[in-house]
């Protein structure tokens, strides 16, 4: 019975599918079909790239709307932590000029007064500021503004910052504020 099996399983392939299989055999793959591509036609291409550059367009247009909104959050929250940090200098504020309405001591309200301008600097300190020295630098246009030209007291003071008129600021060593100066000639 098993050799009656495996006779009707040889009988059972399609003789087709073994002509093919020595047909392929013989087939060099220069002679093998390529089952042939539909050609586009220069509609179809044109609708395919449109549709590319609609789709590239719309998405560089949310990343545009998405950076600038985070851009817009991101120097808001950055004020709010500097704003946050200023507020306990306001408070003293408040406190000094209500103490000082009664006070007649003018050694104590200086002294108050000193000490919220320590703190106030303090904290612009923690934040990066940083006061330029200019009195007595050579004169530099990427730091200093000059005002005013005066004739130099001696000769080492000649393109040299005579006086400071306006202090400049540096923020993480980056100007903010050039310093207004008076220059040696």
């Amino acid at each position: 019975m098993s050799e009656e099996k495996e006779m009707n399983e040889e009988q059972a392939i399609p003789v087709t599918e073994t002509e093919n299989v020595t047909e392929t055999e013989n087939v060099t793959a220069e002679e093998a079909v390529v089952p042939e591509e539909v050609e586009l036609t220069w509609e179809d291409k044109y609708e395919e790239m449109n549709d590319k550059f609609v789709r590239l367009y719309a998405e560089f247009d949310n990343y545009r709307r998405r950076t600038n909104k985070e851009r817009i959050d991101l120097i808001g929250s950055a004020s709010a932590g500097v704003v946050r940090d200023m507020i306990p200098v306001l408070d003293d504020f408040d406190r000094a000029i209500l103490n000082n309405e009664k006070s007649d001591d003018i050694k104590a309200v200086k002294e108050g007064f000193l000490l919220v301008s320590t703190k106030f600097r303090g904290i612009l300190e923690g934040k990066g500021l940083k006061p330029m020295k200019s009195k007595g630098e050579t004169f530099d246009s990427e730091f200093h503004e000059a005002i005013a030209n005066i004739p130099a007291p001696d000769k080492k003071s000649k393109g040299k910052v005579i006086d400071d008129v306006e202090k400049g600021y540096l923020l993480n060593d980056k100007v903010i504020r050039f310093a207004k100066v008076v220059v040696g000639q």
